[in-house]
C-alpha cells in the first residue's frame, strides 16, 4: 500500500544522520501506485501553482539543511529480472545488490561501481561513477512516470545526455519523472578495468595478477571501506565534491608548482584533478569547523561528528571552497543534493 505520511522525518532516509522533517511523505512500491502520486502532485500544482516536492532516493547523495515545507516522494519499486544479459531492476533497489547480482548471473561490467550508496533511481539521475566506470556505461533504458501527464514511458540511455555526475533528471527534467525501473546491459565477457587508482596495487597485496569479477568486487569494497566511514557510525554522504575537470593549460601551470599532484586526462584540452588532493593540501583532512568534519582517512568526505546541523556541513563545504580557490584558482562545486 502506498505510504501517504504527515509531519515525517527523514532521518532514515538520509546518511548524513540530519533529523529534518517533511510535510508529507509519498513512497510508491509499484506502478500503480506511482501513478497515484503523479496524481497528488498534479493536484498540489494546481493549488500551489508551483512544485512543492522534491524526489529522493536513499539519501546517500542529500543534505538536508532545514525542515522542507513539502511533499518528499520515495520510490520503493523492487525486484530484479534477468533478459539476457540486461538486468531490469526496480528504482527502489539497492545499486550494490545489483552489482553483486550481475556478478553471481555472470554479467560483468559493473565491478568497479562496488559499494556505491544508494538506490538504482538514482544511479540514472546522478550517473553515479568510479575507478573509470560510470552508471551510463551499463544504462540502457529507464522507464518512469511523467508526472505532468501521468503517462508511463521508455526513456533512452542517448535521451539522457549523460556527463560528469550529470544528466537531464538534474537539470531539465528535475523533478519530472517518478522512476519505475532501470534496465542496464551488461557483458558476459569479463573484462577487468585495473588502471585507475591503486586498484593494480592492492589486487598485488592479495597476490591477485588477474582476478576473476568478484575478486575484483572484493578489492574495490575493501578500498572504499578503508577510505569511507560507515555512515551508521559517522554520518556524511560519500563523496562531497566532484573532482573538477580543468583545461590543460591550467594542469600544465599547476603541474609545474606540484610535481607530485594526481590527475587524470579525459582528453587533449581537458585534465581532471582530484578534489580531495587539493583539499588534503589545504590542510583540511582530519580537521573539523565546529561539528561537521573532513574524514582523516580521504578528505573528499565531509562528516557529521555528531549533532552537526546542515547549515554547519555547507559552512564547512564553503570555507573549504574557499581555501583551495585561493590556493589553486579552481572552483569545486558539492555533489551532493543540498536542500
Amino acid at each position: 500500500m502506498m505510504k501517504d505520511l504527515c509531519n515525517y522525518s527523514l532521518l532514515a532516509h538520509n546518511t548524513f544522520g540530519i533529523d529534518a522533517q517533511c510535510s508529507r511523505f509519498l513512497e510508491y512500491a509499484s506502478e500503480e501506485e506511482a501513478l497515484q502520486v503523479a496524481e497528488i502532485l498534479r493536484e498540489q500544482l494546481k493549488s500551489n501553482g508551483q512544485q512543492p516536492y522534491i524526489i529522493i532516493g536513499g539519501g546517500s547523495n542529500l543534505l538536508l539543511t532545514q525542515n522542507y515545507e513539502g511533499i518528499v516522494v520515495h520510490s520503493a519499486c523492487k525486484g530484479i529480472c534477468r533478459n539476457g544479459n540486461r538486468l531490469v531492476c526496480g528504482s527502489g533497489d539497492l545499486f550494490d545488490d545489483v552489482v553483486a547480482q550481475s556478478i553471481r548471473m555472470g554479467l560483468y561490467g559493473a565491478e568497479n561501481l562496488s559499494l556505491i550508496p544508494g538506490d538504482v533511481g538514482a544511479s540514472a539521475v546522478q550517473n553515479i561513477g568510479a575507478y573509470g566506470v560510470e552508471a551510463k556505461d551499463l544504462i540502457r533504458s529507464i522507464r518512469a512516470v511523467e508526472i505532468a501527464t501521468g503517462h508511463v514511458c521508455m526513456i533512452e540511455n542517448t535521451e539522457c545526455e549523460y556527463g560528469y555526475r550529470q544528466s537531464r533528471f538534474k537539470k531539465d527534467w528535475k523533478n519530472k519523472y517518478l522512476i519505475l525501473s532501470v534496465e542496464y546491459e551488461f557483458s558476459e565477457s569479463f573484462v577487468p578495468h585495473l588502471d585507475y587508482g591503486n586498484i593494480r596495487s592492492e589486487l598485488e597485496k592479495s597476490g591477485v595478477v588477474n582476478p576473476t569479477a568478484q575478486e575484483l568486487r572484493d578489492t574495490i569494497i575493501r578500498i572504499r571501506e578503508s577510505k569511507l566511514p560507515d555512515p551508521k557510525v559517522l554520518g556524511n554522504a560519500g563523496s562531497f565534491f566532484m573532482n573538477p575537470i580543468v583545461p590543460r593549460s591550467k594542469y600544465n601551470e599547476l603541474a609545474a608548482q606540484y610535481e607530485s599532484m594526481p590527475h587524470y586526462d579525459i582528453d587533449a584540452d581537458s585534465v581532471k584533478i582530484p578534489a580531495g588532493w587539493m583539499i588534503d593540501q589545504c590542510g583540511w583532512k582530519g580537521k573539523s569547523l565546529g561539528r561537521a568534519g573532513v574524514h582523516d582517512k580521504q578528505a573528499l568526505v565531509l562528516v557529521n561528528r555528531g549533532g552537526a546541523t546542515g547549515e554547519e556541513i555547507v559552512a564547512l563545504c564553503k570555507t573549504i571552497q574557499k581555501d583551495v580557490k585561493a590556493k589553486f584558482g579552481i572552483d569545486i562545486y558539492p555533489e551532493v543534493n543540498v536542500i
